[in-house]
């Protein structure tokens, strides 16, 4: 009866996680709101839960062609030159802004 009460093998949140991306969760469900045996809305929710590598197996990588979260071929080489232009003007600014800050704390002289 002591087994039952304290288990000798627990599961902990990262132990469930690691089986649920390892094996994939799919939770399916409907929702229909009707009016007097009219249908008035229909939500239809499939859920899938698992590892990049599991949903790769089964043949969704659908993240691989979105253009939201690919950068284009050839497109590399314009991204690095507006991430150095950006970062050159936040430079330029901070060293601005750091001098007159410097010029308005300081003493003024007569």
């Amino acid at each position: 009866m002591p087994e039952l009460v304290s288990p000798s093998r627990t599961h902990g949140l990262v132990d469930i996680l690691d089986r649920v991306l390892d094996k994939g969760l799919v939770i399916a469900g409907d929702i229909k709101i009707n009016l007097a045996n009219v249908e008035l809305l229909t939500i239809q929710v499939r859920l899938l839960i698992c590892s990049i590598d599991k949903a790769e197996q089964i043949g969704l990588n659908w993240w691989r062609s979105d253009p939201h979260l690919t950068i284009p071929s050839g497109a590399a080489p314009e991204i690095e030159a507006r991430l150095t232009r950006i970062e050159e003007q936040l430079t330029r600014l901070a060293q601005s802004s750091g001098a007159q800050h410097v010029q308005s704390r300081s003493p003024k002289r007569s």
